[in-house]
């Protein structure tokens, strides 16, 4: 018993490490396909997400998130104090079935929090400033992105349905709580400079550094390995295996029909589109890829693949800028993969699937409000956007006084 649990805890721990290493992913891929002079501004950021983000989920956010609601609770909203002092059995085989300890608890579910806000980075890049979003992160990681996810993870109203709403890692409860909010965020800030020429039509605005965009892209994939293969909650050697191996085919058909459908209907073999197909399934697959065949993962995958190409035009067509096509890839295929529960795998059905909606639905009516009403209070206050001046130099300069690469300039427009 207490080498299964030691083996539990250690397998979560190194889960919780792969998550953790996603963020220097997302850091990569997103100053990969944004230009060169935002570089600084859009690893501060990154870096302010993951840092403030776990101190927040320490004073709050954890117990937030679980508060264990009392019976005959609406579980809607509740809160079990502030810190995270451990049970008495916390760090015992009977705390969580022997799966991990509660400070390891902790520490991965906090890995999770600072995601959502992140997904936000890459959507506002270039053209936010540097104020505005570190309150936008301090109140949606600190206070929004726990209570929406006590309504699943914590035993909330989305849990006690008779048909419970389900995501496994958090095709929802991450990725479109981050997408929602990406989404309201792009509208009220605008497009950069450039993107739409004067009859609207889109502009191609290229990332300066695509390698460093497509290692990001794989780590990412290898943090999902914790991402999903963590949300088991223990070592289970078959559950953890299925789940390793419908999160990867996701993955992949994700990427190659995403690069498949953008040849067909751009002729050109679009490096950016197979990487954003390849995050779209990752995201698709993670609602339940512990409760897929590989067939379905495949299947699931492919669609989210596809959804990428025809998502990333749609975002241009309504004038929406989202320079590294973080709405496609968290919202669309966020939404995509939570609805695909309820039509794949051992949990496809009828109730199934209306739990799915009604589960998307609510996180929709939480996060578009909540993150709208941030974002406004503060264009009507303290302004969101940087000045014309301060964009075409690039916000390295303006807002931080330094230059990512100061022994390497390039001539940019």
């Amino acid at each position: 018993m207490e080498g299964l649990f030691t083996a539990n805890n250690v397998w979560m721990m190194i889960c919780t490490a792969l998550v953790f290493f996603m963020h220097t992913g997302f850091a990569f891929l997103e100053i990969g396909l944004t230009r060169q002079k935002n570089t600084i501004n859009i690893l501060f950021k990154n870096i302010f997400i993951i840092t403030v983000g776990l101190l927040l989920y320490y004073i709050a956010g954890f117990n937030l998130m679980y508060p264990g609601f009392a019976e005959g609770s609406a579980g809607f909203f509740d809160f079990g104090g502030f810190g995270i002092g451990a049970p008495e059995n916390g760090m015992t085989p009977e705390y969580a079935d022997g799966g991990y300890t509660w400070w390891t608890d902790f520490l991965f579910q906090g890995m999770f929090a600072a995601t959502a806000a992140t997904i936000v980075s890459g959507a506002v890049a270039e053209r936010i400033k540097i104020g505005p979003f570190m309150m936008f992160t301090v109140i949606y990681v600190g206070l929004i992105y726990p209570i929406a996810g006590s309504w699943k993870w914590g035993g909330g109203f989305l849990d006690m349905r008779e048909t419970p709403f389900y995501d496994f890692a958090g095709s929802t409860l991450v990725h479109s709580v981050g997408g929602w909010a990406a989404l309201v965020a792009v509208w009220l800030l605008g497009a950069r400079i450039g993107k739409f020429d004067k009859q609207g039509k889109p502009q191609a605005i290229p990332g300066h550094n695509i390698p460093l965009a497509t290692a990001g892209v794989l780590i990412l994939w290898l943090g999902w390995f914790g991402f999903n293969g963590g949300s088991v909650l223990s070592a289970d050697p078959e559950l953890t295996s299925l789940t390793l191996v419908t999160t990867c085919l996701a993955a992949a058909a994700g990427g190659v029909v995403s690069a498949f459908v953008s040849f067909l209907r751009y002729k050109n073999l679009d490096l950016t589109m197979f990487l954003n197909g390849i995050l779209g399934g990752l995201v698709g697959i993670t609602a339940g890829a512990d409760q897929m065949t590989p067939e379905d993962a495949i299947i699931i995958g492919a669609v989210a693949g596809a959804l990428i190409v025809f998502a990333v035009s749609f975002v241009d067509r309504i004038k929406l800028d989202d320079p590294v096509g973080a709405i496609a890839v968290h919202l669309v295929c966020g939404i995509w993969g939570t609805l695909a529960v309820g039509l794949f795998g051992a949990l496809a059905g009828v109730d199934q699937f209306i739990s799915q909606l009604v589960g998307v639905l609510s996180y929709a009516a939480i996060c578009i409000p909540s993150a709208f009403l941030i974002f406004f209070i503060m264009k009507k206050t303290v302004g969101i956007r940087v000045s014309e001046k301060e964009e075409l130099e690039g916000l390295d300069a303006h807002e931080h006084g330094m230059d990512a690469y100061a022994d390497f300039r390039m001539n940019e427009h």
